[in-house]
Parts: structure tokens; C-alpha cells; sequence
């Protein structure tokens, strides 16, 4: 008799996937090995941690910017405090372990011992920096990308994680499974999984380059604006790969045949492979603190990483067109899907309406951010049973994407609109300066909104849990 599990891999042989489509490539990968899925698990539990403590962040970072309620925090220094805790598991932390998770199911068996290595110095490297938020965390410097607490014990935790993470993608990238032979499906999906490793490992490279070079007797803030800055922009790469990867395999997953060959997939994944080394060029003709250098990263990322997302994103789009009925299993999925897809959708039109400093800045990199958790959290929801867990199914699982998509779209709309009112960023409370009664509502929709994302995560939190108890793991998992 099939357990669960076996119930969901899609014949002719055994893939990820819910129901195999009528037509089309089949985007999907193999059922792992037990290595393989105890480290996948290790991953996801890192990334749960994170998501857990990141939504509790937020709880608190949100109540510090609504209106009415943010007169009981004392808000300025407890704000920004919360904000780099906040951000840095939520973005950096979560984002990572599930990197590792994904290239645990795409890598040879090759220098396993060494993903250990690494997934416990990411652990060790994260509570170190969680820790640092309340044992002498020093100045809050806002800096784009990673935000820092200028205290000896966060930053040793930054440190930590950065060298884990870097041992995670030298041996993601030295046990990188060979691509040669007919491409299908699979290999255009185990491509883009490899090529996030590379963006990756580019990205630790800037973020070393600057390290050496940008001038120490910068002004705090100045000095992680640029450090950040190129490696910052690097990251975005890999985690867009991601999540056009996510992106197709959802789709096979919620049972659509996606119109898209797997040599045209490979192609555009390549492209948005391609414009990552544009980030070494930049080093190379321009001084780090030079306009122009920050310049070229920023216009990489806004023309060179769309070549791809729209081919893919309407490919997605016309696969799910025709779907009418779905499987209890298949609606977190697609529910997931749709929802990252829409608001990364929504991140990129804010990004082009933005002018000055001000609110409409996080509006964007939120909806993006946001895309990307979506697919992230879809996959993990896919891989629940192929790692030996019971599936996300019911009407908690269905609901929690559609919550946790549309508080934050209803947080990035209240963004963009205080931000058309001129009401800045990383500041609370009074410091907001709200003049009028539409900003104070737009600031307040921002708020209600966060407040439903933050319990959309933790449900996702609290899904994923349930099919982990013991008693409802796989048979033979």
C-alpha cells in the first residue's frame, strides 16, 4: 500500500509533483535520498526559527509605526532595534536556509559532511546575532540590504553566518549535479538552483571587495550603505532565481502544463545569471564610493533581472489560466503561487513610481521580498511529504498564503500611499511627522495590514509544525 508521500510523485518516474500535466516539460525534481533529506531538514528548521522570530519582531515593529499605538513604545531607539532584528531574519536568515534547503535537494552526495558544517555555524552565526539585540547591541545603523547593531556580539554572529553561509556555496557549487545530455524539465530547474549558488558566491565576493577597500573613517551609516551596497544587490540575483525556479515547479506542482520548453527556461535563467557579473565589472571600473559604481549595480538589477521574470511570469500565468479544480494538496500551492506573483508584481511597478526618500522605498522592496517568501513557503508546503512530513492540507493551510499575501498588500498600499504624502522611512512614532488626516489613514491601512501578515507568517509557522509532529510523519520517512 503507497504512503502519502509516494502518493504525490507523478509517474513515469519519481519526481516532486502532485499530478503529472498532460503537456508540456516537466518541471520537477527527483525524490531525494535520506542524506539528502536530513539535510533539506535541518535547513528548513533554521528557516522556521527564523520566520518564528522575525514574526514576533514584527508584531512590535508594526505597533511602533501605527497611529495611536505607537505613543507606548519608547520609539526611536526600540524602532530601529526591532527593525535590523526584524529584517535580518525575515530577509537574510530565512532566504539562506532555504537556499540551503533547495540546494540540499539539488547536490551530490559529494562534501555532505560539510553542509553540517555550515548549517551549524548559520545557526550559531543567528542566535549570536539575535542575542546581540539585547546584550550590548550599540548603535542601530539602517543600512539597505543588511542592517547591522554596531555590537561586538552582533556583528561576531554576522560574521559567523557569513562563514557558514560561504561553505554552503563552495560545496553547493563543488557537488553541483552535471547538466549535459537532453535538457529537460529537471535540469532546467537543477540549473537555476546552481546559478543562485553562483550569484551567491558573487555576492560574498563584493561584500569581501568592500571590506577591503571602503574607507573605515567613513560615517557609521555611510560606511555599510557601501559596504552592503554591490553584494546587497548581488543577493537579489540569486534570490530572484529562486524564486522563477519556486515559480515552475508550483505551476507543474498545482497540476498546470506550462508552456515553456525546458531549453527556453534554461535560457532565461541563464540571462538572469548572466546580469549578476555585472557586479564584479562594477568593482573593477569604479571606486565603491563613486556614484556611478552604485549607479551600475542599481541599473543591473532593474533591467537585467526583468529579462527574465516576465517570459516566466506569463508562461506561469497561461499555464494556470485553464485550471479549475484543485486537490486539497494542490491549493496551498497554488494559493502561494498567485499571491507571490502578485506582489512581486506590485514591488516592481512601485519601484518605478519611486522619487525622494520616503515610504514608497520599503512599499517596493517589501512587494518583491514578499514575492519571494511566497514561492519559498509554497515550496516548502510542496516538499513537506518528499521530506518525510505529512502534507500541508486543510483550510489553515489553503487560507494561510491568501492572509499572509494580502496583509502585505494592503501594508505596501498603505506605504505608497502615505509615501505620495511625503512621510519617511525607518522612523516611528512622532518622528513620522504626520500632517494630515490621509496620512495618518494610509500609515494606519500599513499597520492593519501588518498586523495580518505578521499572522499569516506565523501560521505558515504553525502549518509547517503540524505536519512535522511525529505522529504525522510519513510511514518508512
Amino acid at each position: 500500500m503507497r504512503t502519502q508521500a509516494q502518493a504525490i510523485i507523478a509517474p513515469p518516474r519519481p519526481a516532486f509533483g502532485v499530478e503529472a500535466p498532460q503537456a508540456g516539460a516537466d518541471y520537477a525534481l527527483p525524490r531525494p535520498n535520506a542524506a539528502q533529506r536530513a539535510l533539506a531538514r535541518g535547513w528548513l528548521g533554521l528557516g522556521l526559527v527564523a520566520l518564528a522570530g522575525s514574526g514576533l519582531y514584527a508584531v512590535l515593529l508594526v505597533l511602533a509605526r501605527t497611529p495611536g499605538l505607537n505613543q507606548w513604545f519608547p520609539v526611536a531607539d526600540f524602532f530601529r532595534v526591532a527593525l535590523v532584528v526584524h529584517v535580518d531574519l525575515s530577509v537574510l536568515v530565512w532566504f539562506a536556509a532555504m537556499a540551503g534547503m533547495l540546494w540540499s535537494l539539488n547536490s551530490t552526495e559529494r562534501w555532505q559532511s560539510w553542509s553540517w558544517v555550515a548549517l551549524g555555524a548559520c545557526g550559531g552565526g543567528t542566535a549570536l546575532m539575535a542575542l546581540g539585540a539585547f546584550v550590548q547591541p550599540g548603535e542601530a545603523v539602517m543600512a539597505n540590504y543588511i542592517p547591522v547593531l554596531q555590537g561586538p556580539l552582533f556583528l561576531s554572529g554576522l560574521v559567523v553566518f557569513a562563514t557558514g553561509f560561504g561553505i554552503e556555496v563552495l560545496r553547493t557549487l563543488a557537488a553541483a549535479p552535471k547538466l549535459g545530455g537532453v535538457i529537460n524539465g529537471e535540469k532546467a530547474l537543477r540549473f537555476g538552483l546552481t546559478s543562485s549558488a553562483v550569484c551567491v558566491a558573487v555576492a560574498l565576493l563584493a561584500f569581501a571587495w568592500s571590506l577591503a577597500v571602503v574607507p573605515r573613517q567613513l560615517e557609521l551609516r555611510a560606511y555599510y550603505e557601501i559596504l552592503f551596497w554591490g553584494g546587497g544587490h548581488a543577493l537579489q540575483f540569486a534570490w530572484t532565481l529562486l524564486m522563477l525556479v519556486g515559480w515552475l515547479w508550483l505551476a507543474q506542482a498545482s497540476g498546470a502544463s506550462v508552456p515553456l520548453s525546458p531549453r527556453i527556461a534554461l535560457l532565461l535563467l541563464a540571462l538572469a545569471l548572466v546580469s549578476v557579473f555585472v557586479t564584479p565589472y562594477a568593482y573593477l571600473a569604479h571606486d565603491v564610493v563613486t556614484v556611478e559604481h552604485r549607479n551600475l549595480h542599481t541599473w543591473a538589477m532593474r533591467f537585467g533581472g526583468g529579462l527574465a521574470i516576465f517570459p516566466v511570469t506569463l508562461a506561469v500565468v497561461l499555464a494556470l489560466l485553464p485550471l479549475r479544480r484543485l486537490q486539497d494538496v494542490q491549493k496551498p500551492l497554488w494559493g502561494a503561487l498567485v499571491c507571490s506573483m502578485l506582489l512581486f508584481a506590485c514591488g516592481g511597478v512601485i519601484g518605478m513610481l519611486i522619487s525622494g526618500n520616503n515610504v514608497k522605498i520599503p512599499a517596493h522592496y517589501h512587494g518583491c521580498i514578499v514575492g519571494v517568501t511566497l514561492a519559498l513557503m509554497g515550496l516548502v508546503y510542496h516538499l513537506l511529504p518528499a521530506l518525510g512530513y505529512a502534507p500541508a492540507r486543510g483550510r489553515l493551510a489553503a487560507w494561510q498564503p491568501w492572509l499572509y499575501g494580502i496583509g502585505q498588500l494592503m501594508h505596501i498600499i498603505g506605504l505608497v500611499w502615505s509615501g505620495g504624502y511625503g512621510v519617511q522611512r525607518k522612523v516611528a512614532g512622532s518622528d513620522q511627522v504626520l500632517r494630515s488626516g490621509a496620512e495618518v489613514a494610509g500609515m494606519g491601512l500599513m499597520g492593519l495590514g501588518g498586523l495580518l501578515a505578521v499572522v499569516g507568517g506565523l501560521l505558515f509557522v504553525v502549518v509547517v509544525l503540524r505536519a512535522t509532529r511525529p505522529g504525522r510523519r510519513e510511514v518508512g520517512a
